[in-house]
């Protein structure tokens, strides 16, 4: 069984940046493409980040130019670089996973969430 694990939340000032981590565990896991949502409370579930499996990255208009989603070379952590934090940044962050495990079925999962604050 996968567990997606994030970190790196936290609170930040306004012009802060924060780096989320979505790393696997419980097995191997090779990611193959990976989103980034944040929720805040009464709202549905927004996309911010994107990388599909031919290498595409794909941003939401309010953050492009802010943040960068990547993968780490060993294909099991997924990062969201966030730079110029706004306070409108504020939510807690899903990552959400699809990737191959050692028997070769491909399965997607999401991460806990992890709260970012940005606030002065």
């Amino acid at each position: 069984q996968v567990q997606l694990v994030e970190s790196g939340g936290g609170s930040v000032q306004p012009g802060g940046s924060l780096r989320l981590s979505c790393a696997a565990s419980g097995t191997i896991f090779s990611i193959i493409a990976a989103n980034w949502y944040r929720q805040t409370p009464g709202k549905e579930r927004e996309l911010v980040a994107a990388f599909t499996s031919d290498g595409t990255t794909n941003y939401a208009d309010s953050v492009k130019g802010r943040f960068t989603i990547s993968r780490n070379n060993a294909g099991n952590t997924v990062y969201l670089q966030m730079n110029s934090l706004k306070p409108e940044d504020t939510a807690v962050y899903f990552c959400n996973a699809r990737g191959l495990v050692p028997d070769g079925n491909e399965y997607s999962y999401w991460g806990q969430g992890t709260q970012v604050t940005v606030s002065s």
